[in-house]
């Protein structure tokens, strides 16, 4: 295992270094903080003295190098908005993401597992067929929209819950989470069942039966089990996306988390707080792209032992 965890942190590297690449050279194609922070009244000396406070006066490479020996040292300088450090910010807001992600897909794997059991228990009858086809609209759904059509109905027409912030307890991320999980619910859904619809109609299961294990015992203790393997590799894919894909969700909502950091630092040039968020964003794929083949692996030693020839 401990082979299988070291191969897979040596191949994710490379990704994560041209991510940080990627981040360094797309942020100055932005423009010139300086012409934002500067007012049109401030004198070429004034400017200078602050290009050269914050290192933009200096070569690329320079620039380049200055970035890469800050990551190492988890230094990436401080906000020109606000003064504070830029990883300080970063990791201050994070946490937010992280409860916002997992919340909704704790939620999600309940959901398809209870509706996708039901769905598998009785394939081809009406609640299965009506199963699917609220599965695949959830998934099909685009997050935006649901977004701002909860927004107006919700908030707006019928004034129920807050249009966003973090204030009123619960109330708050009923929106945000409903919105993130429709489209893992939906997948994860039709990956239960179709897992679930085979393992049931497997050998295994009909011997089960044969001993007398109840409707119950069948599905949660020989079939759940055996159909789990799928399902966590697509439910783990889904965690990845939702860290990764909270920014448009947590902008509509003005959700505390990385995301939004992400759109204000970019909206404000704020090259040391994107760099930062971008990073730690990047690291957490990482490892929960590790964590999942781990898992996985775990569950089948096919995957963690490849076949040799």
């Amino acid at each position: 295992m401990f082979r299988f965890v070291r191969r897979r942190m040596y191949t994710s590297a490379v990704p994560l270094i041209i991510v940080l690449l990627g981040v360094f050279l797309l942020a100055r194609l932005t423009g010139d903080p300086t012409n934002l922070y500067m007012s049109e009244s401030a004198t070429p000396e004034q400017r200078a003295a602050f290009a050269a406070k914050n290192g933009f006066d200096q070569p690329i490479l320079t620039q380049l190098g200055d970035y890469f020996s800050g990551v190492a040292h988890l230094n990436f300088g401080t906000s020109l908005r606000t003064g504070e450090s830029a990883s300080e910010m970063a990791f201050r807001a994070f946490p937010a993401t992280l409860q916002l992600a997992f919340a909704t897909m704790l939620l999600a794997v309940v959901g398809a597992v209870v509706i996708g059991c039901w769905a598998a228990y009785r394939p081809n009858s009406l609640a299965d067929r009506f199963s699917s086809l609220l599965s695949m609209t959830a998934a099909s759904i685009p997050d935006f929209w649901f977004a701002i059509t909860g927004v107006w109905l919700f908030a707006v027409l019928l004034g129920v819950l807050p249009t966003s912030g973090v204030d009123d307890g619960v109330l708050s991320w009923i929106l945000p989470v409903a919105t993130l999980m429709i489209r893992p619910l939906g997948v994860l859904t039709q990956v239960v069942r179709g897992a679930m619809v085979s393992a049931l109609s497997a050998p295994y299961v009909r011997l089960a039966r044969s001993k007398g294990a109840g409707d119950l015992r069948v599905v949660t203790h020989h079939a759940l089990r055996n159909a789990a393997a799928p399902a966590l590799t697509v439910a783990g894919d889904l965690t990845v996306g939702l860290v990764n894909g909270a920014v448009v969700v947590e902008a509509i909502f003005g959700w505390p988390g990385i995301g939004k950091l992400m759109i204000d630092a970019i909206l404000q040039r704020d090259f040391a707080v994107l760099q930062a968020a971008v990073l730690l964003t990047a690291v957490s794929i990482f490892v929960l792209n590790i964590a999942i083949d781990a898992c996985y692996a775990l569950l089948d030693a096919r995957v963690r032992e490849p076949a040799r020839v």
